[in-house]
């Protein structure tokens, strides 16, 4: 009967925290893979590690932080993966076959957030996550390192520098206030 109880609020809990942070880890997976759908399946990776693995929660931050983490060392497996590549292969073939654009892609890439949402998807890997983390999820420097494992000066090093490839890259009009923001 208590091995019951046990399990019944593992899985309440389990469903408390898919309710409260599941749409939030989709949108910071697909920031990270660029792919919905890899991005729905990561998060119930995530969430099959929580369930799994829940006792090795130790609360010492919050639990959005340690899912984030857990997240985004999904999505670094992810994009680590043989299937990733050879899918990214493929469509950049794709790309070169079909140069014609339909309405909607045209529309799509004369958008200034759309551009600007690209050239912050083309960083590198470990300045994308900094910025994505700080300015689109809105997490500290100290929840970022804690949730990429690295100082809280390495995580201003990586936004600093992401700030001045962004500066190459992008018009100040574009993003307001972010080239000249102190972190």
């Amino acid at each position: 009967m208590a091995n019951e109880y046990i399990e019944w609020t593992a899985k309440e809990q389990l469903k408390e925290a898919m309710d409260e942070h599941g749409e939030y880890l989709i949108r910071l997976a697909y920031l990270y893979v660029k792919d919905w759908a890899a991005a729905e399946d990561i998060v119930q990776e995530v969430f099959l590690a929580y369930y799994q693995k829940a006792e090795q929660f130790q609360q010492r931050a919050s639990l959005k932080t340690y899912l984030s983490k857990i997240a985004v060392n999904k999505c670094h497996d992810h994009l680590r993966s043989w299937k990733n590549r050879r899918s990214l292969f493929t469509e950049s073939i794709g790309q070169l076959i079909s140069r014609n654009k339909t309405p909607e892609e045209a529309v799509e890439q004369l958008s200034g957030q759309a551009v600007l949402m690209k050239k912050v998807l083309a960083l590198p890997i470990h300045y994308r996550e900094a910025i994505l983390l700080y300015y689109y999820q809105e997490f500290t420097t100290k929840e970022i390192s804690q949730v990429l494992g690295c100082s809280e000066n390495t995580v201003k090093t990586r936004l600093r520098r992401a700030k001045s490839l962004l500066k190459e890259k992008i018009h100040a009009q574009e993003w307001e206030g972010l080239l000249d923001e102190q972190i």
